[in-house]
């Protein structure tokens, strides 16, 4: 570890009006998820999931790359197979924390997203990402096959979509993983800020409890079958109806009809 890395936050952390920033910051080290850069911003995400100024959460990064996916000096061959079992596992709890956070978290991709950088970018609820910036699952050319990252992928984009990108170990452009839906958003790089900016004041509008039963209903109804899911969704929705904004809502919503 360099002196520099006792100086510098792994994480920067930034609160304006509603949004925090958490911006990955090894730009120097294309910001590898290392065990420590991983604890910094699950650290970030534990502490934002209680803060009620927090109304939506957005991951960065700077340099030329957004994150160039795992550490390799903490995938070396001195590591026994328990040993990169419990990073591995270490990486699945940030990449849930994700899922899990009460407020919605938005990946803004300035650069090259690759291997567990690109699962980052896929277990985020939304991605908004610069013409310039590239994505892939390449640990294939190293001979390691993107396991991990494919959890993510493959429930972001379709089977072969995802498989040819698992198999190949190829990039691909911004356009592309937009067409794929991996990302919602592309736009040139010199408006990525304001891009990421609409985006967030769009939801920072919203009832951010109705944003937070929905988000969690959201996933958990995905892993279920149709009949338990509209039964999940029925439940949450009814609940979501006596929230003091819906009542307000339906009760402006009803004066006017």
């Amino acid at each position: 570890m360099s002196a520099n890395d006792h100086e510098q936050p792994w994480v920067r952390e930034n609160l304006e009006a509603g949004v925090l920033f958490l911006t990955l910051n090894r730009p120097d080290k294309y910001n590898v998820l290392s065990d420590a850069m991983m604890s910094a911003l699950r650290g970030c995400l534990n502490a934002a999931a209680t803060n009620a100024d927090v109304r939506v959460i957005v991951i960065a990064a700077d340099g030329k790359a957004f994150s160039a996916g795992h550490d390799l000096n903490e995938m070396g061959a001195e590591h026994s197979v328990e040993d990169l079992q419990a990073l591995f596992s270490r990486c699945t709890q940030l990449m849930l924390t994700i899922q899990r956070q009460p407020q919605p978290v938005i990946a803004r991709v300035q650069g090259v997203a690759t291997a567990a950088g690109c699962q980052l970018v896929a277990m985020c609820d939304l991605a908004v990402a610069a013409e310039t910036a590239k994505f892939a699952v390449s640990g294939i050319n190293l001979g390691l096959f993107c396991s991990t990252p494919a959890v993510a992928l493959s429930r972001n984009i379709s089977r072969k979509e995802a498989l040819e990108m698992l198999l190949t170990g190829e990039f691909i452009d911004a356009a592309t993983a937009q067409s794929k839906g991996l990302v919602n958003r592309v736009v040139p790089a010199v408006e990525l800020d304001n891009a990421v900016r609409q985006l967030t004041s769009t939801i920072v509008a919203k009832p951010a409890d109705a944003i937070s039963a929905g988000k969690a209903l959201f996933y958990r109804q995905l892993e279920v079958g149709v009949e338990q899911a509209f039964a999940m969704a029925g439940e949450v929705m009814a609940c979501n109806a006596h929230f003091p904004d819906a009542r307000a809502g339906i009760a402006k919503f009803t004066r006017k009809s």
